[in-house]
């Protein structure tokens, strides 16, 4: 049997290196997340509560290597912190941006559908069709 790390041994230094420098980032990450939780002595459950999800949407976020700002925004808050982006360039000094684009982003959980009642749906009266209409189309002025 060959175990991973024999596998990962055969490969050339530069792609060991490479996934070594991923995997740990991912550790990082993950840790990162999670201790940041224990350490707010918050349990995943009542953070889920504090964010109106459910505990596994927490779970899966702090298992993500990649997550959206909003999401991520919404997870510091919950636990009282407040979240700030600085980028660093090396002959600059770091440059804390500004909340930009989180109206776009999509929300940490999707609502949940509402069941189904077939049985309300029959009794429920018909509704009267509308017809649609057409978008108007954009008349074009002749230059004068």
């Amino acid at each position: 049997m060959i175990t991973l790390d024999r596998m990962i041994a055969r490969l050339p230094v530069g792609e060991q290196a490479a996934i070594k420098k991923r995997s740990e980032e991912l550790i990082n990450e993950y840790e990162t997340l999670q201790e940041m939780r224990k350490a707010r002595t918050l349990t995943q459950e009542k953070l889920a509560k504090k964010l109106g999800v459910a505990q596994v949407s927490v779970s899966r976020l702090e298992r993500r290597s990649d997550l959206l700002l909003s999401t991520l925004r919404s997870y510091v808050e919950a636990m009282g912190g407040t979240l700030d982006l600085v980028v660093t360039f090396p002959d600059r000094k770091p440059v804390k941006l500004a909340t930009f684009g989180l109206e776009d982003e999509e929300p940490l959980a999707k609502p949940a559908r509402k069941p189904k009642t077939t049985a309300l749906k029959r009794e429920a009266p018909a509704r009267k069709q509308v017809a649609k209409k057409s978008p108007r189309k954009p008349r074009l002025h002749a230059a004068e």
